[in-house]
C-alpha cells in the first residue's frame, strides 16, 4: 500500500472520528434534555423561574443574559479587534510587531479564571465608578441604563467578554490583512491614495475574514463560563437594563450542576439549557456563514 493511500485513510479516519464526536455530543444533549421538554414542552424556554424545590424550571433569564452579554461584547470588541489588527500590521514599526502580536496571542491563551479575578477586583470597580454611575446619572431615563448600578452585572460581564475575545477576532483579521498581495497596496499608493484610504481599501478586500473573525469571537463569548460567572451577579431575574445582575446559560450550568443530582429534573433542565445554547450558537454560525458567502459573492 502506497504512503499516499495510507495518508488518505488516516485523513478519512480522523475526519470521521471528529464527526462522530460531534454527533455523539448532539445526541447526548437531545437524549438528556428530552425529559424537561417532555414535562414543560417549549414553555421551558419562555419561563423565568428556577425553583428546584418545586421542580419548576425555565431558562428565559439566562438566555436573555447570554444574548445581552454577547451583544455588548461583540459591539465593543469588533472595532477594537480591527484597530489592533491594522495597528500591528500597518502602523506599528516592524521591530515591535512581533512583540505586540505575541502579547495578543498570549491574551487569547490566558485561563478564563484569571480574567474573572481581574474582572471582579479591578475592572468591575473601575466600570462602576467611571462608567456605570455617570451613565445612570445622566442617561438613566433610557431603559438600558435605568437600574441603579452595582459593580457586578450584565454590563460588566459584557465588557469583560469583549476584552477576552478581542485577541481571537484580531488574530484572524491580522493574518488575512497580512496575506493581502503587496502589489495591491503598491497599486493603491500609485493612484495617489492616502494611508487611510489604502487601509480602508485593504479592509474592504478582507471583509469576509473580518466577518469570520467576528463570528469566531461571538462563539467564544456565548460559551464563556467561569469569567462570566464571577462578574455577572448570578441572579435569576429577567433583566430590565444593562446594569441588572443576571445569569448566562453557561454560568447557570456551572453554578447549579453541583446540586443537580439531588433533584429529579434539574439535570435534564441543565442539559436543556445546554441544548438551547447549542441551537443558538449553531444558528449564529449558520447566519454568519450565509452572510460571509453573501459578502464574498458581492465583492
Amino acid at each position: 500500500m502506497s504512503s499516499e493511500k495510507i495518508f488518505s485513510i488516516f485523513l478519512i479516519a480522523f475526519a470521521s472520528i471528529s464527526l462522530l464526536i460531534v454527533t455523539g455530543i448532539v445526541i447526548s444533549l437531545i437524549v438528556n434534555s428530552y425529559p424537561i421538554f417532555l414535562m414543560d414542552s417549549l414553555s421551558f424556554i419562555f419561563k423565568s423561574v428556577w425553583n428546584p424545590v418545586k421542580e419548576d424550571y425555565g431558562i428565559l433569564p439566562a438566555l436573555l443574559g447570554t444574548l445581552i452579554t454577547s451583544a455588548i461584547a461583540i459591539s465593543i470588541s469588533t472595532p477594537l479587534a480591527i484597530s489592533l489588527a491594522v495597528f500591528s500590521t500597518e502602523i506599528l514599526p516592524m521591530r515591535f510587531r512581533e512583540f505586540i502580536n505575541n502579547i495578543s496571542d498570549l491574551m487569547a491563551s490566558l485561563p478564563s479564571v484569571i480574567y474573572g479575578l481581574w474582572g471582579l477586583y479591578v475592572l468591575a470597580p473601575i466600570l462602576y465608578q467611571y462608567v456605570m454611575i455617570p451613565l445612570h446619572q445622566y442617561l438613566g431615563f433610557i431603559p438600558l441604563f435605568s437600574t441603579k448600578p452595582i459593580p457586578t452585572n450584565l454590563f460588566t460581564a459584557g465588557v469583560l467578554l469583549a476584552i477576552m475575545i478581542v485577541p481571537f477576532a484580531s488574530s484572524v483579521i491580522r493574518e488575512a490583512y497580512s496575506a493581502v498581495p503587496y502589489y495591491l497596496k503598491e497599486a493603491a499608493y500609485s493612484l495617489g491614495m492616502t494611508k487611510w484610504e489604502v487601509i480602508k481599501t485593504m479592509l474592504g478586500y478582507i471583509k469576509s475574514a473580518i466577518f469570520a473573525g467576528i463570528f469566531l469571537a461571538l462563539g467564544r463569548a456565548m460559551g464563556e463560563t467561569m469569567a462570566v460567572a464571577m462578574v455577572v451577579g448570578n441572579t435569576f431575574t429577567l433583566p430590565k437594563s444593562l446594569f441588572d445582575m443576571g445569569y448566562t446559560i453557561s454560568s447557570l450550568i456551572a453554578n447549579q450542576f453541583p446540586n443537580a443530582e439531588a433533584y429529579n429534573h434539574m439535570i435534564p433542565a441543565l442539559y436543556g439549557g445546554a441544548f438551547i445554547l447549542f441551537i443558538v450558537g449553531l444558528t449564529m454560525n449558520l447566519a454568519g456563514l450565509y452572510w460571509i458567502k453573501k459578502v464574498m459573492s458581492k465583492g
